[in-house]
């Protein structure tokens, strides 16, 4: 977690680029501040209340939120929690003990050491979405980038995620590749001009809209409608790009096993698959 002063400070330099910028871009900036967010749904009903915690991976929000309000519809007197972090990060809690009904990764790994230490219900998981990389660039693209070969020219500003958390691991491995064409010291050249890491995917995003980098590497679905007139985005090659899978698996110590599986389950029926491409997710 940042210190009060450094939190402090995001928030004046929010307020400096906010007429600018846009109302939009500074929520999504005081997003990456935090480590994680919690949001809520509910549906009233008569009796008691049942509450589902799902934890998921940080670009999931969009989808998820709307998912969730669709199943709450269909489940009067559910509460919804969801945890939204770096899929990293939701496994660290898990393992220290959380207590969540559902885990939403965005990767294997994650949900495979969560699979190996007997947190899931089952032995195995359901991939429920995958996704692809592109670079982005703010919209003004003062470094003047026009290709993927100029990420590698001196002095540049890169903003990637963190090698621990998934689209960064992802990153590295497109950069990697991406050496066939540029040649074999370019992803090294490219990582010397990182100026940040960070915790998950929507802090790249945020930084790069408040033109604090000059460029960064995200998944194709963090371009929203709600960020995409402020941004530039360079496209990956497949041959070079990363498939991201993402698995989903209701919990072993679920205080709501059968909503558990209800959730994965609606998340990987027919309406649940058309709200995640609709957020630019790929379908399995």
């Amino acid at each position: 977690m940042r210190s009060e002063t450094e939190y402090s400070a995001c928030l004046k330099t929010m307020l400096k680029r906010l007429v600018g910028i846009g109302l939009v871009c500074a929520m999504l900036w005081l997003a990456g501040c935090a480590s994680q967010s919690v949001i809520t749904f509910d549906r009233t009903a008569d009796g008691p209340s049942r509450t589902l915690t799902v934890f998921a991976a940080a670009r999931l929000p969009d989808a998820f939120n709307e998912i969730g309000a669709a199943f709450s519809a269909g489940h009067p007197g559910v509460k919804g929690v969801f945890n939204f972090a770096g899929s990293q990060q939701l496994r660290t809690q898990l393992e220290q003990g959380a207590t969540a009904d559902v885990f939403a990764s965005a990767n294997d790994r994650e949900m495979n050491a969560v699979l190996k230490s007997g947190l899931a219900a089952s032995d195995a998981a359901h991939t429920f979405a995958r996704n692809r990389l592109t670079v982005i660039l703010p919209k003004a693209n003062p470094a003047h980038i026009q290709t993927l070969g100029d990420l590698a020219r001196p002095g540049l500003k890169i903003i990637l995620a963190a090698p621990g958390v998934p689209v960064g691991g992802y990153s590295l491995i497109a950069l990697n590749k991406l050496n066939a064409q540029f040649g074999a010291t370019y992803s090294m050249t490219v990582l010397s001009n990182v100026v940040s890491y960070e915790d998950n995917v929507r802090q790249v995003v945020a930084k790069i809209q408040l033109n604090e980098g000059d460029a960064g590497i995200v998944y194709t679905s963090d371009v929203t409608p709600a960020v995409a007139e402020n941004l530039i985005t360079l496209s990956i090659p497949d041959e070079f790009n990363v498939l991201a899978s993402y698995p989903i698996a209701a919990l072993s110590a679920a205080p709501q096993p059968e909503l558990a599986a209800a959730f994965v389950e609606y998340v990987l029926s027919a309406q649940g698959q058309l709200v995640l491409q609709k957020w630019g997710l790929i379908s399995p």
